[in-house]
């Protein structure tokens, strides 16, 4: 007993203290909780707007490397850059040794730091330093800097704990390196890095990073020629601390030293001004714009294009358009849309989404759709002379008529009559309905709108969708060269990237939704490979990979429009020179003005045009040389060629005949006047009279068809004599001369034998008559009327027109 009272005393006493204590705490806890709530309901109606920054922001067209392609000023009047993502490291390790060396501990607030401030500036008598964390900052910046006060701190620090609840610490930094000021309209550190050094903010030096890190510290600093002295102090100091905490070695710091200090803003790059506002119309306003341009291939252009007109200039030609397409991925590369013309010439229209007249670039689609229409082979006679159709009168861009021309020839020549031909026996329709099939939404109207003009410029397009055309082109062909492909298509399929967008790129490669087959495109290819080079451009033998392009050029009517646009396997480059108001002036034309720049571009471009037989869209077959047909038995010189499949079904060469001639060869005969035994069979190239007429001035060596001979019954049906103008039932309008006098119209016909007279008669009257050249001048008044001509051999032939007022 006497053992246990002393330890029941020890205990009780340690139990009463115990319920004491409790009792006691009860007490606090209820004023602890009612303080945690007060925190709590302060923490919560503590105004943090989300975004935590509501500035207005620059717009910026940047390439995935991060590189300032242009630029818009935000419509605040600051260069505040969109913020991004990530800060870059150097910047990062600088700004948090020189403003808060513990950012990454404390929770929003430094209490050390806030005490040793309190303290300097109580024995200074003055506010000569802040204890501010870049939480705090932050938030201070966010609400636009107001009075320091000591309720304002206060806020500050509760909005801090709050910003670095609802954020992490990247994020935050992230947020003050995007909104610090940096001097001046500069805002963040993107745009510092660029207005002062020229370059983006992952490429700063440590020298740079520091100079850049202690300015949002004193942003008045910046001066050019002024207080250099106490910024370069900072910024060693700063250098030192990264030094001495072992982030840069001895070398660096010393050479970091000696590096310049941020000086007079530099101008930005304006290297695609045209595809920012392009962008800006797209919705991105205020928006850091990523493209798939490439910064050097853009600069190569932009000078090249300048350096280009400086001699079009004199000739009162001032504006152009680049563009330039990678084939394999489809994203423009390149995209100058206009030069500097100055705002009189038209400088802020963004050329290459303008719609202009397309001049002779639809001719390869034509040629293509014709060889898988069975219409033509490649190298087919076409048709090349004077023509008028329902009204329509094209001429050839030399103003020569050549009669028969083969249809490479004329695609290489850029002719436009025998292009008009092959679209009378083609069909407009169909080719519009094509052209649509192939993405050129800019057919607003239907086809009789622009009926057999649509081939020679009478519609619309842009370099853009001209581009995209001759792109999705090449890429059928390339993507089908080897094995075979189905017919169906969809359009939405195609289309070229300029924004850095996703992309399923295997429905973006697909070539089974072509509507022009492999063997129809490689044709047109292969013969828009056999251009001669502009003169003008005398350096194509240095293009990267290969000397081979196949590119195509276009003159619009009037000669407002010169476009050239050209494959080299690997990039399409599409060329527009002009003036954007429309002006036209003569020497512009596609091959002088447009196809020398398309050519310097590809000086910088690699790509090897490989244009190899598609064997699954090609057959061999014999070609007649001369016509190009599939060779018939009359055939005598013939080759064996890959065609495509199409050809196989197109026409037998007809315009080689077997003629039955005398001994001599000089006279057709005929059994009826001359013996069987003695004929010599002869085969022969006969072409019809108009084009013959033409055909032989450029082919001295074509033989015109041996007369009959006199005692002979002559039984040849074949015409000797066609009318070159009019054609019949044409109606023609004759003006008056200066003078007030009635006018004449030209009329004019093709003779098979140059040696032939011609006599002519209108309306029972006689008229005169005409050797080589056989035209004569109609004099007549309004109404119908009947032409009657006729040769020495007794042929004839009869025209009715009309004439209107």
């Amino acid at each position: 007993m006497t053992i246990s009272t002393p330890i029941r005393l020890v205990v009780g006493s340690m139990w009463n203290k115990i319920i004491l204590h409790i009792s006691q705490w009860k007490r606090y806890q209820k004023a602890l909780a009612l303080c945690f709530l007060v925190a709590l309901f302060f923490f919560w109606v503590v105004p943090l707007s989300d975004p935590v920054f509501e500035d207005h922001y620059a717009t910026t067209l940047e390439t995935r490397d991060g590189q300032l392609l242009a630029a818009i000023i935000a419509d605040d009047g600051q260069w505040r850059f969109p913020q991004r993502d990530t800060v870059p490291d150097r910047f990062a390790q600088c700004i948090r040794l020189f403003e808060d060396e513990y950012f990454d501990y404390h929770p929003g607030i430094n209490p050390v730091s806030i005490f040793h401030a309190l303290l300097s500036n109580i024995r200074a008598g003055s506010i000569r330093r802040g204890g501010s964390t870049l939480s705090m900052q932050v938030i201070r910046m966010s609400r636009h800097n107001p009075a320091r006060t000591f309720g304002e701190k206060i806020l500050e620090s509760f909005m801090a704990l709050k910003l670095e609840l609802l954020y992490s610490k990247e994020q935050i930094l992230v947020m003050y390196s995007a909104h610090a000021p940096f001097g001046g309209n500069v805002v963040g550190l993107d745009a510092a890095a660029w207005r002062y050094y020229g370059r983006s903010a992952d490429q700063l030096s440590w020298g740079e990073a520091a100079a850049l890190a202690v300015l949002p510290n004193s942003p008045a600093l910046i001066f050019p020629g002024r207080n250099d002295e106490l910024l370069e102090n900072k910024r060693a100091f700063l250098l030192a601390k990264l030094l001495d905490r072992g982030i840069i070695d001895s070398l660096t710091y010393r050479l970091s030293l000696v590096e310049e200090l941020p000086g007079r803003p530099k101008p930005l790059p304006q290297l695609a001004p045209h595809l920012l506002t392009r962008a800006i119309k797209d919705g991105k306003l205020g928006q850091r714009i990523v493209v798939t341009l490439d910064t050097r291939l853009q600069r190569y252009v932009y000078q090249k294009t300048h350096e280009h007109m400086e001699a079009l200039v004199e000739n009162h030609i001032h504006n152009a358009a680049v563009l330039v397409v990678e084939i394999a991925t489809g994203e423009a590369k390149a995209y100058l849309g206009n030069t500097d013309a100055g705002h009189l010439h038209g400088e802020h229209v963004d050329v290459i989404t303008a719609q202009r007249s397309t001049g002779s670039l639809l001719k390869p689609f034509l040629y293509a759709a014709a060889i898988d229409d069975g219409q033509i082979a490649p190298r087919q006679l076409t048709k090349d002379y004077p023509l008028i159709h329902k009204g329509f009168s094209p001429k050839n861009f030399d103003k020569k008529y050549r009669g028969a021309v083969s249809a490479d020839e004329a695609l290489r020549r850029s002719l436009n009559l025998p292009f008009v031909n092959l679209l009378i026996d083609y069909g407009y329709e169909r080719f519009h309905h094509k052209l649509q099939e192939l993405g050129m939404s800019s057919l607003r109207f239907g086809p009789d709108h622009y009926g057999l003009s649509i081939i020679l410029g009478g519609s619309e397009s842009s370099l853009w969708e001209l581009t995209n055309m001759y792109t999705n082109m090449y890429r059928v062909y390339d993507g089908g060269k080897t094995r075979p492909v189905t017919r169906t298509y969809d359009s939405r399929d195609y289309g070229l990237l300029s924004y850095d967008t996703e992309v399923d790129q295997n429905r973006y490669m697909d070539v089974r939704t072509s509507p022009l087959s492999v063997g129809g495109i490689w044709s047109a290819l292969t013969a828009m490979t056999d251009l001669n080079r502009p003169e003008d451009f005398e350096n194509w033998e240095r293009l990267n990979g290969s000397s081979d392009v196949a590119w195509k050029t276009g003159t619009s009517y009037g000669f407002r429009d010169a476009w050239s646009i050209g494959i080299n396997g690997q990039y399409v480059v599409g060329v527009w020179v002009g003036n954007a108001d429309g002006e036209g002036r003569s020497g512009l034309v596609g091959v002088r003005a447009a196809a020398p720049l398309m050519f310097d571009v590809f000086e910088a471009l690699d790509g090897t045009l490989d244009l190899s037989a598609p064997t699954h869209e090609t057959i061999a077959a014999e070609i007649c040389i001369l016509s190009g047909h599939r060779a018939g038995d009359y055939c005598e010189s013939t080759r064996a060629e890959s065609v495509p499949l199409s050809v196989g079904q197109s026409e037998i060469c007809p315009y080689h005949e077997q003629l039955h001639l005398d001994s001599t060869e000089r006279y057709q005969v005929n059994s009826a006047c001359y013996s069987v035994q003695n004929m010599v069979q002869s085969n022969w190239f006969i072409l019809p009279p108009v084009q013959a007429w033409y055909y032989r001035r450029y082919h001295s060596d074509y033989r015109a068809v041996p007369e009959f001979m006199p005692a002979c019954q002559e039984t040849d049906d074949r015409k000797h004599m066609s009318f070159i103008y009019p054609k019949d039932q044409s109606k023609i309008y004759i003006p008056n001369e200066i003078d007030g006098k009635k006018g004449q119209a030209i009329f004019e016909i093709a003779h098979q034998d140059i040696h032939q007279q011609v006599y002519w008669h209108m309306d029972g009257d006689y008229l005169g008559q005409t050797t080589v050249p056989h035209q004569m001048g109609i004099v007549a008044e309004a109404g119908d009327h009947t032409l009657y001509v006729l040769d020495e051999e007794g042929q004839s032939l009869a025209l009715k027109f009309e004439v209107i007022n």
